[in-house]
């Protein structure tokens, strides 16, 4: 026969999981548990310390017990982005994966590549196993996406999803953690703009969201400080040609626009600090200074800033911020906790790559 507070474990945990997804669930107090169920203060704290060692409730001190969102089964959250070990990728994949296994989830990797079909096959596969959240990097956000549907059926069957780096904006439905990457745009034209530079480059992706946004707000600092950006002066490159410059280092569009159109600028915003890394090597092989001739700078504040032939100017952000801010929203999801997409604000972090005009 079943102890009395494995009875009442037992029944708290079936209304747990019954209100998971619907909102934070506040279990009722020891008195109130003590009166409906007619056991013993003892009884009823020694339920609640079993399921707060099976993670299902915490205590906060003064406020009571309530439901963390983890489920008694599977507690998988998959983490679909381009790349797993290229990049950024590797520390945002492991900030993430800390903050999850610290509160009781497991982790499940998945990569499209970039690849929309790729895409497809991962959210198929998804829909076929017991997943509690996605966090997901959306593939070329800045074109039509025939994969919404399935996105839809995620969210019929109870799986909570999150975009990172931006959504789709035709799903109506998105949630996101991103960077404010219009505001990054406008901070780097700014800055250059504010050292005297005049002629400023930008070289952009154009098949994702972020890569107009950060054209956007290059386009709009120049516009305040009335300088022209002509069209000429922005050279624009899709996920095939970053497959290519990471795969086979060809850095073809690279080098045909440092010698078509950077003649006669002095600066140039680059859409990432790997474009900025790569651009760098090609000026230094075309036997053009940086920053002597020409400033460079780019975003993301990453491992590339430093082993860049000229450690390189970026924006960032502060040290774990996307990863845990994303956990973050990801989890108030499961729990049936409104929660709205966060725009994360960067900061100029200048090195040797960029000078006054």
């Amino acid at each position: 026969m079943a102890a009395k507070y494995m009875d009442l474990a037992k029944s708290l945990r079936e209304q747990i999981l019954e209100h998971t997804g619907h909102g934070i669930y506040k279990l009722p107090s020891e008195n109130e548990l003590c009166r409906k169920y007619g056991f013993s203060r003892q009884t009823v704290r020694q339920a609640l310390r079993l399921l707060e060692e099976e993670g299902l409730i915490e205590k906060r001190q003064g406020s009571g017990s309530f439901a963390t969102g983890l489920a008694s089964g599977s507690n998988e959250i998959a983490i679909v982005v381009s790349e797993e070990e290229e990049y950024i990728y590797p520390s945002l994949i492991a900030d993430m994966k800390s903050a999850l296994g610290h509160r009781g989830y497991s982790v499940r990797l998945f990569s499209h590549h970039g690849q929309v079909a790729l895409e497809r096959r991962i959210l198929t596969e998804l829909l076929r196993r017991p997943i509690r959240g996605i966090l997901m990097e959306g593939c070329k956000t800045a074109l039509p996406n025939p994969n919404l549907d399935l996105y839809g059926r995620l969210r019929e069957q109870g799986i909570s999803v999150l975009f990172l780096h931006g959504g789709y904006p035709a799903d109506s439905k998105c949630c996101h953690v991103k960077s404010d990457d219009y505001y990054g745009g406008y901070l780097l034209g700014k800055h250059f703009l504010q050292n005297n530079h005049k002629n400023i480059a930008g070289i952009f992706k154009l098949d994702d969201l972020q890569g107009l946004e950060r054209y956007r707000g290059l386009s709009a600092a120049l516009r305040d400080f009335a300088v022209e950006l002509p069209d000429e002066r922005i050279l624009w490159y899709t996920q095939m040609e970053l497959t290519a410059l990471e795969r086979k280092s060809d850095t073809l569009f690279l080098t045909a626009f440092l010698h078509r159109q950077l003649k006669d600028c002095s600066a140039v915003v680059c859409h990432n600090d790997e474009i900025a890394y790569w651009l760098v090597r090609e000026l230094k092989y075309a036997g053009i200074q940086v920053p002597a001739n020409l400033s460079v700078a780019g975003f993301d504040n990453s491992y590339l800033c430093e082993i860049s032939p000229v450690r390189l100017t970026t924006l960032s952000h502060r040290n774990h911020e996307m990863g845990n801010a994303a956990v973050q929203c990801l989890l108030r999801m499961i729990q049936g906790v409104p929660a709205a997409s966060l725009e994360l604000p960067w900061r100029l972090v200048r090195r040797e790559s960029d000078a006054p005009c």
